[in-house]
């Protein structure tokens, strides 16, 4: 008999499994906040991270529901119930999505390798993959006590640098919340940065196993936006003291360390950096795993072990190609904002239509009919 779940497992893994896969190719580095929040000033920033936190736990709520009913644990099940045939649309994007990702933080580990050990940038590159490689050759059990351990020392070395960056420049930004107004289109910022990262909630399917009943489904979603976004709000904060001068740095976690000229914490924050690297790559490239596991369940046959990390592995190498041939700046710019209307367009708005009505219509038969036999009498 299979264990029953702790209170932790149902009701706020799923939202560090969410966080980990969100922060390298969200806002390990700052980049990404300087890309999307910082042109509307500092509470227009505030803001639309607010409207971004919102939209990932409303998505993350029905999400999550959805795959509970459906016993849809990986993203090709949960998408053939939401897309039907047109599951592999999902696939598509996810993929090119992958490339734009792992190639910011293939670039993000050379830029660590590089300042902290004067190591060519291709090397930080490399540890990261064999590091993600090795991750992968474990289960999901493993996978999230690893996922845990790392967000757990995110937040604390988060938290003493924010703390520290107040001390040593809370005038600054004090100054500039004051001085600088709410800039325009935060709201647009907010939907943009949320539109492209829900596309990576389906790697947080295989924690849906943990959910027996839908209350904590839902509050699992709902908790999942903020624990997501936090780290990103306390970050953003430290930013705002340099409001003029960090949007040109490639790394603003490095422009705020030197600032602090503190060389043991910039060791440990870049090792926390480096860990949110290796967590997104492990939870993103296990939805792949386990995506290739189940299609190799219905053949009858247990998926090769060793597949697991060949299969990141390869990914990984083709990304890291990328980082070198465009650069981390214009990925981000360009490459992030391309796929946002296109997952927009095939994730969330058929999910918060057809999903929702899906939802209804199973808790309107009182829980009783499952998912597969009310889509069998309205898709043959």
């Amino acid at each position: 008999m299979k264990p029953a779940s702790s209170w932790f497992q149902r009701y706020l893994l799923p939202g560090f499994v969410f966080q980990a896969a969100v922060i390298a190719g969200g806002y390990a580095t700052g980049r990404e906040l300087v890309e999307f929040f910082l042109p509307a000033g500092p509470w227009g920033g505030l803001l639309g991270m607010l409207v971004s936190m919102l939209v990932w736990s409303a998505v993350l709520m029905a999400s999550f529901e959805l795959a509970r009913i459906a016993r849809a644990c990986d993203y090709r099940a949960f998408f053939r119930v939401l897309l039907g045939r047109g599951w592999f649309a999902f696939e598509i994007g996810y993929f090119l999505l992958m490339l734009v990702i792992m190639a910011v933080m293939g670039a993000a580990a050379g830029e660590i390798a590089y300042s902290l050990f004067g190591l060519p940038r291709l090397a930080g590159s490399m540890a990261m993959i064999a590091a993600t490689g090795a991750m992968l050759f474990f289960g999901s059990s493993a996978i999230e006590k690893f996922l845990v351990a790392s967000v757990g020392y995110l937040y604390l070395v988060y938290l003493v640098f924010v703390v520290w960056c107040v001390v040593a420049f809370g005038d600054r930004i004090a100054a500039n919340f004051e001085s600088v107004p709410v800039g325009q289109d935060w709201f647009m910022a907010g939907v943009t940065y949320a539109g492209y990262n829900v596309a990576t909630i389906p790697a947080v399917l295989f924690c849906v196993r943990h959910f027996g009943r839908r209350r904590e489904a839902l509050a699992a979603g709902a908790l999942a936006g903020p624990l997501g976004m936090l780290p990103g709000v306390v970050f953003y904060i430290a930013m705002v003291g340099y409001y003029g001068e960090i949007g040109e740095q490639a790394l603003p976690s490095a422009f705020l360390l030197a600032k602090l000229q503190a060389p043991w914490f910039e060791w440990a924050f870049q090792l926390a950096v480096m860990l949110t690297l290796v967590d997104t790559g492990v939870a993103l490239l296990h939805a792949i795993n386990e995506r290739v596991a189940n299609a190799w369940e219905e053949r009858q046959r247990p998926m090769p072990r060793a597949l697991r990390p060949v299969l990141a592995v390869g990914v990984m190498l083709a990304a890291v190609y990328a980082a070198t041939a465009v650069g981390l700046v214009d990925l981000i710019a360009k490459g992030y904002g391309t796929l946002t209307w296109y997952f927009l367009a095939i994730y969330v708005l058929p999910l918060m239509t057809w999903g929702l009505w899906l939802l209804w219509r199973h808790h309107a038969h009182g829980d009783a009919s499952p998912i597969p036999a009310l889509l069998k009498g309205d898709r043959a």
